[in-house]
């Protein structure tokens, strides 16, 4: 697993918080929103996480403790099997319903 630099993931940490900011004191603000939008956008791929407010989350766990410690808790998190299906069962019947 490849993870960035804490001074990176620092800098992007108080970029999205002072959006964040910036966003609590003005929500009808258009021009507040994309970069607040940015930042989070880009602390996600930096920690690899969907949501902003995980990624923020999982950023101050990278600060806070050591490159071993964090790993090992990455580790331990659930992961989602590989032969998890989604969508409808591809059954027979499920073709044969759209042509009725």
């Amino acid at each position: 697993m490849l993870l960035p630099a804490k001074a990176e993931v620092a800098r992007q940490l108080r970029r999205y918080r002072a959006w964040e900011r910036a966003m609590l004191a003005a929500p009808a603000d258009h021009s507040v929103r994309a970069p607040f939008e940015d930042a989070g956008y880009t602390l996600c791929v930096l920690m690899g996480k969907r949501c902003a407010r995980e990624a923020a989350d999982a950023a101050e766990r990278y600060l806070r403790i050591t490159l071993a410690a964090y790993l090992r808790e990455q580790d331990e998190r659930p992961h989602l099997s590989t032969t998890a299906r989604r969508g409808p069962p591809q059954t027979g019947r499920w073709r044969f319903l759209a042509g009725r």
